[in-house]
């Protein structure tokens, strides 16, 4: 290994560290946490899960109907209107938002997208 190969790894390290030190990420953290730990957030994670699941078994054999559909989104909707739960996704979203901009620090100088696809021969 080169050791501007190792200059480049521990630059990749410390962006890691560095961006589990900001606002975004503690947020994210203490949100996912809170979730982890909320008895009835976790129950209503597990239900739907369930209903998902069986959606999708139904889909696959081509039973499910408009009304199971109804049902999976009624779940998530209440899963998600739950005051932490929401929080977690609010949290998850601003840290998407801070990664895809350092992806996009990252990507600009070489002119990839290594978010994205990064050099399939055969993109359409």
């Amino acid at each position: 290994m080169s050791a501007e190969q190792v200059t480049i790894e521990d630059l990749g390290r410390e962006l890691g560290e560095r961006i589990a030190k900001t606002s975004e990420y503690q947020r994210f953290e203490e949100a996912r946490e809170a979730v982890q730990r909320d008895e009835e957030v976790q129950a209503q994670i597990e239900e739907f899960e369930r209903l998902r699941e069986e959606f999708m078994a139904a889909r696959g054999s081509g039973q499910a109907t408009q009304s199971d559909l109804h049902e999976v989104q009624s779940a998530q909707e209440e899963l998600h209107s739950m005051p932490v739960m929401s929080e977690f996704l609010e949290a998850q979203e601003e840290l998407d938002e801070t990664l895809e901009t350092v992806n996009e620090a990252i990507s600009a100088p070489l002119d990839v997208d290594f978010g994205g696809q990064a050099g399939g021969c055969c993109q359409d």
